[in-house]
């Protein structure tokens, strides 16, 4: 049984880990898989069809807890201890959950000191007690008792909770109540706490990413990133830097490390499947080198060298949706893309609209008024397993760049083509500004 420290608006874990308020989907995981021994049984629950309308979830069902991030951003906004009969809870290094100790409200109240009365709510015949950053949910000794509190109310109303009442949920959040965490669509909130400092262990995040282009297609990246210092301790800066940076097609090796840094990885890659759709497949050389993959995991961004000349001649931006076959490999890149839409007529005109990490390709092509050529079909597996629980993917060639379809009709990832320039050309702007 996992025994584990209850930190208000920030945290539950024990010396070992923690799962913070604000951490990335792919860092829960983490800690997930180091410690595979001892949590067992972790489903993911997130929506098919519509991935943006509901929180991505992780349960943690042999423990009773459940792990909610932001669908949009994918960080964790929510603990939710949904079995307390599964998990030893302490606060401040004492416990007020454990086989020996029942959390009833006297319980709560000499641990954590209740100031205020609970709130009744008769559509889950619950109590509620609310501290900034943690919340009780209390059940009724029976369900007799529940009458008493059903008053003729327009909402929710404050009762003291009966002796004896035990906890049935305890949620961890930021804010003064749970509600502040529901995502409002017309608000647009953003209800995941910002990054912890702890978070960034080295790494750099791209807050967001906005594709450079002309009338012809796109030219590079303009990200807008974030640190907080260059060492693995805390100390090393104690505050979230924010940094500009562009690279563009054609850029050298060292351009693209002086900005962004060491990727994570360099992949060579072994074979071209999309070759056979190029105009001339029969007419290519074989390269007796290999073209390489810059792969820059916390940024959802690839940048593919020429093995000849070392210059980019491909970004590839991933949205990390799940159900498609690279989940949680990337961040999600928060990018933007301007489509040029050229309007049939007699003066011809072009028209600008912006594509987004989260636009659907239904929309798109609406807005294009013309439907595409039909798409490449991508199916990814394994050399191990030849099966792709996700199924197969679109592939859809518009204005140099190439958008993979999911079969929800999320864009899973878009790849940007550009021609590169020669080394006497003049580099399109400078490649970094800081803030």
């Amino acid at each position: 049984m996992l025994d584990l420290e209850v930190v208000p608006e920030r945290s539950l874990g024990n010396e070992q880990w923690e799962f913070a308020l604000g951490m990335p989907f792919s860092q829960a995981i983490s800690i997930l898989q180091k410690h595979c021994r001892i949590i067992k049984n972790v489903q993911v629950l997130y929506s098919e069809q519509t991935p943006l309308s509901h929180d991505l979830i992780l349960n943690l069902t042999q423990d009773g807890i459940k792990l909610l991030f932001d669908a949009t951003n994918q960080r964790l906004k929510v603990i939710e201890v949904y079995d307390l009969s599964k998990v030893k809870l302490k606060y401040c290094g004492v416990h007020f959950n454990s086989q020996a100790i029942a959390p009833t409200i006297e319980q709560i109240d000499q641990s954590f000191g209740a100031t205020h009365p609970g709130v009744y709510n008769p559509a889950e015949q619950l109590f509620h007690l609310n501290f900034r950053g943690l919340s009780f949910s209390f059940q009724l000794d029976s369900w007799n008792e529940a009458p008493k509190y059903e008053v003729c109310i327009a909402g929710p109303a404050p009762f003291p909770i009966p002796h004896g009442a035990m906890v049935k949920r305890m949620h961890i959040y930021t804010g003064n109540n749970l509600q502040e965490t529901k995502y409002d669509v017309n608000l647009n909130n953003n209800v995941a706490p910002a990054m912890p400092l702890a978070c960034f262990m080295g790494n750099i995040f791209a807050e967001c990413v906005d594709v450079l282009r002309d009338g012809a297609g796109p030219l590079g990246l303009k990200l807008r990133l974030l640190t907080a210092g260059s060492g693995l301790s805390v100390m090393a800066d104690s505050k979230v830097r924010y940094l500009e940076r562009s690279i563009f097609f054609g850029d050298s090796c060292q351009d693209v490390l002086g900005a962004l840094g060491s990727p994570h990885k360099i992949f060579y890659k072994s074979e071209d499947k999309m070759k056979i759709h190029s105009p001339s497949p029969h007419k290519q050389v074989p390269s007796k080198c290999n073209d390489y993959f810059f792969n820059y995991f916390t940024l959802g961004v690839d940048i593919l060298f020429d093995s000849t000349t070392h210059l980019v001649k491909k970004f590839v931006l991933h949205t990390n949706y799940p159900g498609h076959y690279n989940f949680n490999i990337y961040h999600r890149c928060d990018f933007k893309i301007p489509l040029v839409i050229k309007k049939e007529g007699a003066d011809s005109q072009t028209e600008e609209c912006i594509l987004t990490t989260y636009s659907k390709w239904d929309q798109i092509q609406e807005l294009l008024g013309h439907p595409m050529e039909k798409p490449v079909v991508l199916h990814r597996s394994s050399s191990a397993n030849n099966t792709n629980p996700f199924g197969s993917t679109f592939c859809f060639g518009l204005q140099r760049m190439i958008f993979e379809v999911m079969q929800n009709n999320h864009i899973a990832s878009v790849t940007l083509y550009g021609a590169p320039r020669t080394t006497s050309q003049a580099r399109p702007e400078s490649s970094a500004s800081s803030h």
